[in-house]
């Protein structure tokens, strides 16, 4: 599979972005743990002022809306273990898993255009 310069481009820019948003989850989440938040504590945080549930809000539908392109975008693509992208967004970030689903999806962009010129020569 060869990718062209553009879509290697892509690919690395979200590979780096997926890196920035795993990184920077677990620094704050870290950060949040030693300053002794409990799990009741750390849900109830996200919608304590106006501005945090704005925030918090924002987050969630577009996570709903990602998660959805990722499961019919993968699907269409025929990409693989769709749901390890949203289980791990859960479990990371979803500004992880995103950006990371978005480098893997140049690949099988690459990969199914590669398929279609072989398959016209």
């Amino acid at each position: 599979m060869t990718m062209t310069r553009a879509q290697r481009s892509r690919f690395w820019f979200y590979l780096i972005v997926s890196v920035v948003g795993l990184v920077t989850a677990w620094v704050f989440n870290g950060l949040a743990v030693m300053a002794g938040a409990t799990s009741g504590d750390y849900l109830d945080a996200w919608f304590t002022s106006s501005l945090d549930w704005v925030l918090s809000l924002d987050l969630l539908v577009v996570a709903l809306a990602g998660s959805a392109f990722i499961l019919l975008e993968g699907r269409r693509l025929g990409m693989r273990y769709l749901w390890a992208y949203i289980l791990a967004s859960g479990l990371t970030a979803f500004a992880f898993t995103f950006p990371l689903f978005l480098a893997m999806r140049e690949r099988a962009l690459a990969r199914t255009s590669a398929e279609l010129t072989e398959t016209a020569d």
